[in-house]
């Protein structure tokens, strides 16, 4: 098997979980190729190798299998930098939570030795498009969501907001985030949305501190478009994707619809979503 190998460059001393990666694949006959930022980040801190791996420079890569070494912002750079290339992403998980990045440094040596034995599955994980007259937008898909925001401390933004023809509401908050169920888990969270199991054909969308107590997080189906026009005293608000910020002003055009193409998650066998739940969330738990 071939591995393209992303990750994170500033976990120096973290490095050296990638180390044993290296020389267990490097072992076991397989093709490591591995980020060439990353590889020179890291290179100081992991000594001299048996081997050099390839070095490859953002998207110019092929594999069968991508690893990214470090948290979930690791594992959405993956993402990006696989695009549509339709191969499956594995997370390791050397940062704190890890939804995405869900297999422990721990447990390197068995989950690499089950994959080369192909004890392994799928799982396709739907993303998010946005389309506006934002120039300079290099990528244009989350996996987790796009947010709107205020961009100062000007007062609250209006987000007047329709499903494919049909009104909606006009949201009067800081914000609003529109997450898929992968992105269940992240930032929607954390403002009171609800989890959502990650292979659900469904959004969320889901205000940030709205002045009213009559709107609340809203799942409706994937297949529609999410048209917002939003108002604000400064005449302009921050539009995020999965993080990478980009102003705009009254003038932008927003729309929001399920991408083309999916990320593909590998999973380990027997290990499902509500096994995550339970180990990352405490869901469930009884401390009394």
């Amino acid at each position: 098997m071939e591995f393209a190998i992303i990750g994170n460059n500033y976990q120096a001393e973290k490095a050296v979980h990638t180390q044993r990666l290296l020389q267990f694949l490097y072992q076991r006959g397989a093709t490591v190729k591995i980020n060439r930022s990353f590889y020179n980040f890291i290179l100081p801190y992991i000594g001299k190798l048996e081997f050099k791996p390839i070095l490859f420079d953002e998207q110019d890569f092929t594999a069968d299998m991508v690893v990214s070494m470090g948290g979930d912002g690791t594992f959405l750079k993956a993402a990006r930098l696989v695009g549509n290339k339709n191969i499956p992403i594995i997370g390791i998980n050397t940062g704190r939570l890890g939804f995405l990045a869900d297999v422990s440094y721990n447990h390197i040596e068995e989950t690499f030795t089950d994959i080369l034995l192909g004890n392994y599955v799928l799982e396709k994980r739907s993303l998010l498009k946005l389309k506006s007259n934002i120039p300079n937008i290099e990528y244009p898909y989350a996996l987790n969501e796009i947010a709107i925001l205020k961009r100062d401390h000007a007062s609250m933004i209006t987000i007047h907001t329709h499903i494919d023809h049909s009104y909606l509401a006009t949201y009067q908050s800081d914000g609003l985030i529109v997450a898929t169920p992968t992105g269940s888990t992240a930032y929607s969270l954390s403002v009171g949305g609800p989890i959502i199991e990650p292979t659900s054909k469904t959004l969320v969308i889901n205000p940030i501190a709205p002045h009213s107590l009559n709107v609340r997080p809203f799942i409706i189906p994937d297949a529609v478009t999410i048209h917002l026009k939003i108002e604000s005293r400064s005449h302009n608000f921050l539009i995020s994707v999965d993080g990478r910020s980009y102003k705009c002003n009254e003038e932008t055009e927003v729309c929001i619809s399920r991408a083309e193409h999916s990320t593909i998650i590998v999973k380990r066998q027997n290990h499902h979503f509500y096994d995550t739940l339970r180990e990352k969330l405490m869901w469930g738990a009884d401390k009394r």
